[in-house]
């Protein structure tokens, strides 16, 4: 009589996590970036070198925008017509030391397409960034508050409601020059 062998080894993330990774259009520089996992641990992973922890798979499915159950699973799962991704999903870029928190709200797939984020800055937090590939372009929209856009040097106050369009091509900052926080969406599109 056969029995069924069973097993007490840890699930083998590693295709998955490639396949999900490669699906997206990342690179793993790109979902080390994201995710704030090593290079060469993720390398690791997708190679069954290393089994990652608790806290770097959730940090993995938080990037993938997935939920922590997809990355560890073995069957492939029918893609859904809706999905949705709940707000404690959505992977965030801290960057408390400028006064600024970034909410990734567009799926990974698209990113070094289209990326949109929301953007929350303290009071005098600034977002600042390097030039991006040229063609590059940012959208940002003012959805509580106001900031202040600076290109180059150009600078523009940008109210409630208002958007702003610009070369995201040279340096830039978005900042917030106010005593209260302000809150806006910002889309990146590269060429």
């Amino acid at each position: 009589m056969n029995t069924p062998l069973t097993t007490n080894q840890p699930p083998e993330v590693g295709a998955t996590l490639q396949r999900m990774r490669l699906a997206r259009g990342l690179t793993l520089e790109d979902l080390s970036r994201i995710a704030g996992v090593s290079k060469s641990m993720l390398s690791q992973i997708e190679r069954e070198k290393a089994n990652p922890t608790i806290a770097i798979t959730w940090r993995l499915a938080n990037a993938l925008g997935v939920p922590i159950g997809d990355l560890l699973a073995s069957e492939t799962r029918e893609v859904e017509t809706i999905r949705v991704v709940d707000a404690h999903e959505t992977p965030t870029l801290p960057g408390s030391h400028a006064g600024y928190v970034l909410r990734i709200l567009g799926p990974m797939e698209l990113a070094g397409k289209y990326e949109w984020y929301e953007l929350t800055l303290a009071p005098g937090g600034e977002l600042a960034s390097q030039a991006h590939d040229p063609g590059t372009s940012e959208h940002v929209t003012v959805t509580q508050g106001a900031v202040e856009v600076e290109v180059g040097s150009s600078k523009r106050k940008l109210k409630l409601g208002g958007t702003a369009r610009y070369p995201a091509d040279q340096d830039h900052v978005i900042r917030n020059t106010s005593k209260t926080e302000a809150k806006a969406l910002l889309v990146v599109v590269h060429r």
